[in-house]
């Protein structure tokens, strides 16, 4: 069974995680994300006994660029924009931190980094995908391969 995430470009095959975290680690490269905040989280889900041994699974949780996104509404600050292209982002040096954005975001995907005082989220690595790129989780260091953009 192929169990799939979808966000705005990226496809994410929740199975076939394994937990290695390079997704997390080349986002806060590229996106210079303080150790405190994460743009892309991934959960581990077990220990579970599965035919006499035990599994472990593992939930990627990254923005998914909503058409009608709620972070935008709800920022008073206007922190947060949609591009043209429907690419969701959030402007940091606008950011007040009033954490509004964190509690609009259905799927939990927005963080809040203390260390700066501002939120974070994924921005698909637009400066990426401008120049023709993919965004750094899915530019083949995902181990599993689970991590594929998708031009929209």
């Amino acid at each position: 069974m192929f169990n799939a995430m979808k966000s705005f470009g990226l496809e994410i095959d929740q199975e076939a995680c394994w937990g290695c975290l390079t997704c997390i680690v080349a986002c806060k490269q590229e996106n210079g994300a303080t150790d405190a905040a994460s743009l892309i989280m991934v959960s581990e889900n077990g220990p579970q006994l599965q035919s006499d041994r035990l599994e472990f699974t593992y939930a990627v949780n990254v923005c998914r660029h909503c058409e009608i996104p709620a972070c935008v509404t709800a920022c008073p600050a206007e922190a947060i924009s949609q591009r043209v292209d429907g690419i969701v982002i959030l402007d940091a040096a606008q950011c007040t931190g009033c954490q509004l954005c964190l509690d609009a975001c259905p799927y939990e995907a927005i963080f809040f980094d203390e260390v700066e005082n501002t939120a974070r989220k994924c921005n698909l690595c637009y400066h990426r995908v401008d120049q023709g790129l993919m965004p750094a989780c899915a530019d083949n260091v995902c181990l599993a391969h689970c991590i594929a953009y998708n031009k929209v």
